[in-house]
């Protein structure tokens, strides 16, 4: 068996490998991207491809454009809402007293 040494192939000091040691790096252009909350996000692009027009803000997650006085607004977060809300929009009060009737005189003529 062997010596206990799990890093095979390795010496101590070895770092990692760089870039222009690995391959050729393309060339690349950086873009600013602003989001509503201040924030200033800096991505990396190829240089022959096209910027998206909005970029996630990697701080708080809101939408970030390229405009500085004009970025894109924050999104609306939705408040929870229950089974029971959802149930509520769809169907009036009489709709609900009608079902549930329904569902006691079915209950009770089971029972007999």
């Amino acid at each position: 068996m062997g010596g206990g040494n799990a890093i095979r192939g390795t010496r101590v000091g070895g770092g990692p490998v760089r870039w222009s040691e690995r391959s050729e790096q393309v060339p690349r252009r950086i873009f600013r991207y602003f989001c509503a909350n201040g924030h200033v996000t800096e991505p990396s692009f190829a240089m022959g491809v096209d910027a998206p027009a909005t970029w996630d803000c990697p701080h708080c997650g809101g939408p970030a454009g390229q405009d500085e006085h004009n970025p894109p607004p924050a999104h609306r977060a939705e408040p929870y809402k229950s089974h029971l809300a959802y149930v509520k929009e769809r169907r009036s009060d009489e709709d609900g007293a009608a079902i549930l009737a329904e569902a006691l005189a079915a209950l009770r003529q089971r029972r007999r």
